[in-house]
């Protein structure tokens, strides 16, 4: 098994299936640049020409239309939009249009659009681009709407992504671009409605999605360290959610924090806590609990952007709260090895 960088996962599950399948076209604002989307389309141009990947102009809702259209006529294109936010300009085209068509055409007009957004912090980039609202796109029937948190499944989810008739919303959370992990050579497919057990335990269940089920998961192990025996559910999609893991994993340690990786007043977050109580079967002496986001638009200054996102230290310490420990001093007091707005040295962007 290879070790890739999350984005080289990214890579190659677009040269595979560009390979594979000649009507899957690559578009964007920076597909050929030099940097090629914090390195997920490097050589794509160059492989497979001008006509099958191309840079855009700034027109999102215009690109969105198109890309759409494409779709509708056989085509399988691959949008990617450096921003979240950069998306929120197409939302009439993603939520009434892309989401809407195969429902309007009884079946006839599929729409195999994958749209990739870039979320999450970086580079002290403030209120307007460091935001992470895969809530948003969840609320739509019709869409899809995945968030890989490991390369592995970061490179089958998206080939999936690629192959299904639906529209897909693919979330990337920036800071997992250049985390390494085992990536298999072949050609594959990573089922886009399943959550996946990162870790069992049977203390407590921490549950999230992208960054946070990472973080999540160094949450984990530190516990270890202090005899709790943690469970990690990285729910991997968000819309279809797959429940029947929620309620399984709530039903085995009856204690559970739920982590966003955006805002938690109407999240994913709230959505894991409403699914365990609406459950007939489950009992109301489960301990819940939720955190995300400080409910506060995003500083730019980094000195105080730190504080407003949870983090691997953050998650322990609510751990603790939620089991009634006392938290012990050497977490207490941990200083966030985030101390500045970037994961690594190497973390420059903003492409």
């Amino acid at each position: 098994m290879r070790k890739l960088k999350y984005s080289q996962a990214i890579n190659e599950a677009l040269i595979l299936s560009m390979s594979k399948n000649k009507r899957v076209i690559v578009l964007g604002l920076g597909s050929d640049d030099p940097k090629g989307i914090f390195g997920t389309t490097h050589g794509l141009k160059e492989k497979f020409g001008k006509n099958r990947v191309f840079d855009v102009p700034t027109a999102e809702n215009s690109l969105t239309g198109i890309s759409i259209g494409m779709a509708t006529e056989g085509y399988r294109p691959v949008l990617s939009h450096q921003r979240v936010e950069f998306a929120l300009l197409t939302i009439e085209q993603i939520f009434n249009q892309a989401a809407k068509w195969n429902f309007m055409s009884a079946g006839k007009k599929k729409v195999p659009l994958v749209i990739r957004l870039i979320i999450g912090r970086g580079w002290g980039q403030g209120p307007q681009h460091s935001q992470s609202l895969e809530a948003i796109f969840a609320h739509i029937p019709g869409l899809i709407v995945v968030t890989p948190s490991t390369a592995s499944d970061a490179k089958g989810m998206l080939i999936s992504s690629i192959n299904n008739n639906n529209p897909v919303i693919f979330f990337e959370h920036r800071w997992l671009h250049d985390n390494y992990g085992n990536v298999p050579k072949n050609y594959y497919e990573t089922r886009i409605n399943k959550s996946k057990v990162m870790k069992l335990g049977k203390d407590i269940s921490l549950i999230s999605n992208s960054f946070m089920a990472i973080e999540s998961f160094k949450a984990a192990q530190l516990l270890e360290k202090f005899n709790i025996n943690s469970e990690v559910l990285d729910l991997r999609v968000i819309r279809p959610l797959d429940k029947k893991s929620i309620i399984r994993t709530a039903k085995k340690t009856r204690k559970i924090l739920a982590i966003d990786n955006g805002l938690s007043t109407f999240g994913v977050s709230a959505e894991v806590i409403s699914t365990i109580i609406d459950e007939e079967s489950l009992d109301n002496k489960i301990k819940l609990k939720r955190i995300g986001l400080m409910d506060a638009p995003i500083p730019s200054t980094r000195a105080l952007a730190k504080h407003i996102y949870p983090t691997y230290i953050s998650i322990a310490i609510e751990v603790f709260k939620l089991l009634k420990k006392r938290v012990p001093k050497e977490i207490l007091h941990s200083s966030d090895r985030y101390s500045s707005d970037q994961p690594d040295k190497n973390f420059k962007g903003p492409f």
